[in-house]
This record gives structure tokens, C-alpha cells and sequence, in this order.
């Protein structure tokens, strides 16, 4: 299995593969993406290709567990986003309730739980049926992460809409609202290809109460991808400026999400200490304690949002504070 070449799916489930050079950012609308820096550009169209991998995998092997060894374990998390969305689309098509889905999570899925319910969120969205309907809930609080995913795909698919016209879909309105937005953040590291100056112009231009999500995502990814040095992550820091806080809290999930996986890479350490001010660890730690502190509030979004804000708070905490 390479990141260009996916494996053969059965025929009648070939229309649903994703050619990754099709869904590169600059063939989907992400016009400033093209202006990137090349090797930030190149890094991110890696992440892209694996996530296509991962799904090509997943449709290729519909059931029972998935090897993605092959795909760089850095790079690996994507892959596993990717066959998240595949499984869940392929669950919902058959009814399965989920079967398919749980086999991943079973397997080498259980240590990218986070990017399992992001993934499936994308699945959602592409059949625009609200999460997680049809199949059995996610992983506990973190299940809440598929509206995330939802904002994601719908930001990276429909640029225009979301970033321009500041769209939000209807199913996404309301609560969970707050998660979603953190998606379209994630998703706009691609768009404007990393570039602080873009990231802050266009966040900028969405109303107030909607900004701090967005910056959410992103700190995630920030971290998760690791596609900038420090230094460029200071000014990003900067841009961000009432919202650091909101900026930590997505990096501290990406920071998460890379300790769970069992190897974290080398990008990520400098890049969770230029945002959270800690090393990766102690960022992980934070949403750790936080979780605790959460799931003793039941499993609603309200839930995870505190959970959220505790992770802010712990940041608020080692940095001597900043306002929201």
C-alpha cells in the first residue's frame, strides 16, 4: 500500500474511492493553498494522501480489522480518519448499525479513538445524516468530536460556503454549533496552507462569538499536523490573541490524540510548547484530568464543552492567564 496508489476495492464499491490527487486542496476550492509555501504545501497534501489511503483500505476491507502499518505512523492518525469515514459510510448503507465501525475501533483503531469519531463525522455530513443516527454512539464523551469532523468536511468541500459566506448547515445549528466550528478550523489550516496572516484575516471576519471555536481548531491542527516551525507558530499565537486560550485547548487534544498513538513526532513536541507553553505530556495530561472532571457531568454536548473549558483552564492556570 503506498499514498498514491489505493488498494482495489470490489467493483461495485470502486465509485466511492478517493483519488487523492482529486481531493488535494488546491482541486477543492482552496484557492490560497496554491500560494503556500511549497514545502508546507507538500506536507499538507501527505496528510491529504493518507487520509485517502486510509479510506481505499477500508472500502477495500469492509470488515474485521484494518492494517495500516504501511502508512508512516506519523501520518497514521489521518489514515485512520480516513478509514473511519469509509467504515461509517459503509455502515450506514447496509445497516449495519455500526458493525463496521467497531471492528476498526477494535483493532488498531482503539489508539486513535479521537480521529475514529472525527472520521466518522465526515461520513455523516457526506450523507447529511446527523451523528450518530443509524449507528451505535461513539466513544464516550469524545463521540461529540463527529460534529468536528462534520465542520471539516463540509469547510474543505464547500470553502465558499463556510469561509466566505460563514454558512452554517442546519443540522449543525444550536449546541453543537460550538464543535462544528472547531472542525471548519482544522479545515482552514488547509485552506489558507498554514499561513497566520490568512488564518487571522478570515477568522477575523466571522462574528464574534464564533471565533474562539475556530481557533480551536486551529491549535489542533497545529499540533497534529506539525506543518510549521515554532517560529511561524509564535505569530500564529499572536494572531490569535484574545483566543489563546481556545488556540492551547485544540492543541492539547492534538497532543492527546498523538500520546494515545503510542509514538509522538518529533514535529509535535515543539509545536504543542509553542502554544501550550508545555510539553506534550503535560498538554495530554490537561485533557486528561479534564475528561475526569467532565464525564461526572454525564455524556451531552454540554458535557464535553466543559470539558473543553477545563482544558482552557489549565492553560489559563500555567500561563498566569489570559482573557477569552
Amino acid at each position: 500500500m503506498t499514498l498514491n496508489s489505493p488498494p482495489l476495492c470490489p467493483r461495485l464499491l470502486r465509485p466511492f474511492a478517493l483519488d487523492p490527487h482529486r481531493i488535494a486542496p488546491d482541486k477543492t476550492g482552496h484557492a490560497l493553498f496554491a500560494l503556500g509555501d511549497p514545502e508546507i504545501r507538500h506536507r499538507l497534501e501527505t496528510v491529504v494522501g493518507s487520509f485517502a489511503t486510509g479510506y481505499n483500505a477500508a472500502l477495500a476491507v469492509r470488515r474485521g480489522p484494518l492494517d495500516l502499518g504501511a502508512v508512516p505512523h506519523e501520518l497514521r492518525g489521518f489514515a485512520h480518519e480516513g478509514a473511519a469515514m469509509s467504515r461509517t459510510l459503509l455502515d450506514l448503507m447496509t445497516l449495519s448499525r455500526g458493525r463496521g465501525l467497531n471492528d476498526l475501533l477494535a483493532g488498531s483503531g482503539r489508539r486513535y479513538l479521537h480521529l475514529i469519531d472525527v472520521g466518522a463525522g465526515w461520513a455523516f455530513a457526506r450523507l447529511r445524516v446527523r451523528p450518530w443516527r443509524g449507528i451505535k454512539d461513539g466513544t464516550g464523551l469524545s463521540r461529540w468530536l463527529a460534529w468536528d469532523g462534520w465542520g471539516f468536511h463540509q469547510a474543505y468541500f464547500h470553502p465558499e460556503t463556510v469561509f466566505a459566506r460563514q454558512r452554517i448547515e442546519r443540522a449543525a445549528r444550536g449546541a453543537v454549533r460550538p464543535v462544528r466550528d472547531q472542525g471548519i478550523g482544522r479545515a482552514l489550516w488547509f485552506h489558507t496552507c498554514a499561513d497566520p496572516a490568512h488564518i487571522a484575516r478570515i477568522i477575523g471576519a466571522f462574528p464574534a462569538e464564533r471565533r474562539a471555536d475556530v481557533w480551536a481548531g486551529i491549535g489542533l491542527a497545529a499540533v497534529y499536523t506539525g506543518a510549521q516551525p515554532p517560529e511561524v507558530l509564535a505569530r500564529l499565537s499572536d494572531a490569535a490573541a484574545g483566543h489563546r486560550d481556545h488556540l492551547a485547548q485544540g492543541a492539547a487534544f492534538a497532543a492527546k490524540a498523538h500520546v494515545l498513538s503510542g509514538e509522538v513526532p518529533d514535529r509535535c513536541e515543539p509545536a504543542a510548547l509553542a502554544l501550550c507553553g508545555v510539553p506534550v505530556k503535560v498538554a495530554a495530561g490537561w485533557t486528561d484530568a479534564a475528561l475526569a472532571e467532565a464525564t461526572g457531568r454525564g455524556d451531552d454536548v454540554a458535557a464535553y464543552q466543559f470539558w473543553r473549558a477545563r482544558i482552557r483552564n489549565a492553560w489559563q492556570n500555567q500561563s498566569g492567564g489570559v482573557p477569552t
